[in-house]
């Protein structure tokens, strides 16, 4: 089959099953039970790449694995594989013999939470505490005992089963044989994010809107780094990350990109790592964290004076935050090196500018900033007045733009894009109005590959385009003081076409003459009228000799 109609029609199955299920919690299912058959094939892999077993002629890897590993061997196989997988499986529990167990109808209710507990357990074992910190908690949201799966335990159960058996007719190749589990994932996150509405955009960021943040930040790279870091202070399922390695030159090459995010919802957390895992980023190169990003900064481990200090040398910086969301702006935070230099703090109720501003402390001198923000940022006063114009005093914003209305899940206002560098030699900044190109969608509006190529192309060759783009220099600006509202700078007003009044009389006239010739056909049907009640002649004849008046 190939890529299009694998994820078609496991989506259609998926939303079957799901029933009255909310699309945002039922995620958490079939996705989960995806990552546990990917980690117990890969762990599959390990064993038979490293000839742990001693694989019989016409038996299975999991055959091998079950026979071998039992009794008082048991635990020496599961703690070398969790010292280098990070995890382990125990044979009862790996998705092989999970299968057989429902094909067989020999699930029992309490083997589906006893699997998941043996997997937390085992993660224990690992001899690189980062190793397991990684894999630690990962299923700790499957809510095996939610009501809305079945009444009892045993509908709960068989709705699981019917689940893991959904999953296990995903087929993770194409029809060309390429491996395609990762782009399956990321599709049913967007599937099940666009069936979440609002809830919908708090772990997933359109894969377009991405793309434009993703190359804003790589636009510079001059060749394949030998290492890229990226950081995303609101990461969600990390779609954001992934798509920021697809743009870096020899990005999906091992050890290349790390990651590095913070996510406060546990739920989306445990998403995004099994996300960045399941399109085969090794564990070792993801640093994610679950924490509230503007009340725990980014851990970085104890130096050397067993300071745990913050990592602030990112290459790239990238964000969709919660737009105007509530925040502890406690004055005690103006002492925070993340906010201490612009002299206020963002309002309480609008922590738009925090994340600016945790996302610049982070980046390094050389890096690149794109965040999504709300309009309001452009020209709101008081305290956010006092933060732009300090920020743009310190020459770190780069460009603004501007994004079409309704692109996101569950939000339809027009958002824009800020590009930020702190070591800029320019002392301008670049105005795109982007917000008038978009592919209309019936829920939403989409960016296409033509209006995201005009915007990156646009951003780089940095010159006026008529009604789209403007480069204002910094006296400009304070002219504005320090507005950036985009139609201040890029005038899209498109003068109406001027009228030809000579058509407009032949159309008049034309009008005219139709009427003359509709009255003159409907005064012959009139008179052709006959009655004998002579009243309704007399009103007859008068409503005539009215009408032929005018």
């Amino acid at each position: 089959m190939s890529e299009k109609d694998i994820t078609t029609k496991l989506w259609a199955m998926a939303n079957e099953l799901r029933g009255n299920m909310d699309a945002s919690e039922y995620k958490n299912y079939i996705l989960a039970f995806m990552f546990y058959r990917y980690l117990s094939e890969h762990q599959e892999d390990y064993l038979k790449k490293n000839d742990i077993l001693d694989i019989e002629d016409g038996e299975s890897i999991n055959d091998a694995y079950v026979r071998e590993a039992s009794g008082d061997d048991l635990a020496d196989y599961l703690e070398d594989i969790a010292s280098s997988l990070g995890y382990a499986i125990e044979p009862h529990d790996t998705w092989a013999s999970l299968i057989k167990r429902v094909q067989d109808k020999e699930v029992i209710p309490s083997d589906y939470q006893d699997l998941l507990d043996h997997f937390a357990k085992n993660t224990e074992l690992a001899n690189n505490k980062t190793a397991s910190q990684d894999f630690r908690g990962v299923f700790n949201d499957v809510n095996l005992g939610d009501s809305r799966l079945g009444s009892n335990t045993n509908d709960r159960a068989k709705s699981i089963s019917k689940i893991v058996q959904l999953v296990d007719t995903i087929e993770y190749k194409d029809e060309n044989g390429k491996d395609i589990l990762g782009t399956i994932y990321e599709y049913l996150i967007g599937q099940f994010a666009a069936s979440a509405g609002k809830k919908g955009g708090e772990f997933y960021t359109p894969f377009e809107v991405s793309k434009v943040l993703a190359k804003l930040v790589t636009a510079n790279l001059k060749g394949e780094p030998e290492e890229f870091e990226v950081y995303d202070p609101t990461c969600g399922s990390g779609s954001l990350l992934l798509t920021v390695q697809g743009e870096v030159p020899g990005g999906k090459k091992p050890g290349v990109v790390k990651f590095y995010g913070q996510e406060k919802n546990t739920t989306t957390y445990n998403l995004s790592r099994m996300n960045l895992m399941m399109h085969g980023v090794e564990f070792t190169n993801i640093h994610l964290s679950n924490a509230d990003t503007l009340e725990a900064d980014w851990p970085d481990g104890l130096d050397a004076q067993g300071i745990d200090r913050p990592k602030t040398n990112f290459d790239a910086v990238v964000a969709n935050p919660p737009y105007s969301a509530h925040w502890d702006n406690n004055e005690n935070k103006l002492k925070d090196p993340r906010f201490s230099a612009y002299g206020k703090l963002a309002p309480k109720t609008k922590a738009d500018y925090a994340f600016v501003l945790h996302g610049l402390y982070h980046l390094s001198p050389e890096g690149t900033m794109a965040i999504v923000l709300p309009h309001g940022v452009l020209f709101r006063g008081a305290a956010e007045g006092v933060i732009r114009q300090n920020i743009i005093e310190k020459n770190y914003l780069d460009a603004v733009i501007g994004l079409p209305a309704n692109l996101f899940y569950g939000v339809s206002i027009p958002t824009i894009v800020l590009v930020f560098k702190k070591n800029r030699q320019n002392k301008d900044i670049f105005f795109i109005d982007a917000s008038r190109e978009f592919e209309k969608g019936k829920n939403q509006n989409k960016l296409t590959e033509e209006n995201i190529d005009k915007i990156i192309s646009t951003y780089l060759k940095r010159e006026d385009v008529d009604k789209y783009a403007h480069k204002a220099e910094l006296d400009e600006i304070k002219e504005n003081d320090y507005n950036l509202n985009i139609p201040r700078y890029v005038d899209t007003f498109e003068p109406e076409p001027p009228v030809d009044l000579g058509k407009v009389a032949d159309e008049l006239e034309e009008v005219n003459q139709k009427i003359a010739e509709n009255k003159k056909e409907l005064l012959g049907m009139l008179k052709e009228l006959t009655t004998d009640d002579d009243d309704l002649r007399a009103q007859l004849d008068k409503f005539i000799s009215v009408f032929e008046k005018n």
